[in-house]
């Protein structure tokens, strides 16, 4: 939304059951262009290595928005946790969505100058 005009929608995969999206009001405080995720339980069998992961951008301490390759099922719960979208839309979102890039930096933060957008998640 820019205001109360909706800009675009995205269909996502959210948490599987056994790990929820968060949900709640925050605002995008990270951004990653890139980066290589890594989590789970290897006793659990709920590891996960994945490299070039892009257009993160975290809203809630490891939750947030980014790109996928290793499924094609959005619109199903896949993750663990994150929101899941295509490269393209999480691209666009990316660009889109304060803080604004400086189109350098890896690990890119919001602040009062630069700050980040609103989001609010909810079942």
């Amino acid at each position: 939304y820019e205001g109360a005009e909706p800009v675009r929608g995205f269909v996502v995969s959210t948490g599987m059951a056994g790990t929820p999206t968060v949900t709640g009001t925050f605002h995008i405080y990270l951004k990653a262009r890139t980066q290589t995720m890594t989590g789970g339980s290897p006793a659990l069998g709920t590891y996960y290595s994945l490299d070039n992961v892009e257009w993160g951008q975290y809203f809630y301490a490891d939750y947030g928005f980014h790109g996928t390759y290793w499924h094609n099922n959005v619109g199903h719960a896949m993750s663990h946790g994150c929101i899941n979208m295509t490269n393209a839309d999480a691209k666009w979102l990316f660009d889109w969505a304060g803080p604004e890039w400086d189109g350098e930096t890896i690990w890119f933060s919001a602040n009062r100058r630069n700050p980040g957008t609103l989001v609010i998640v909810h079942e």
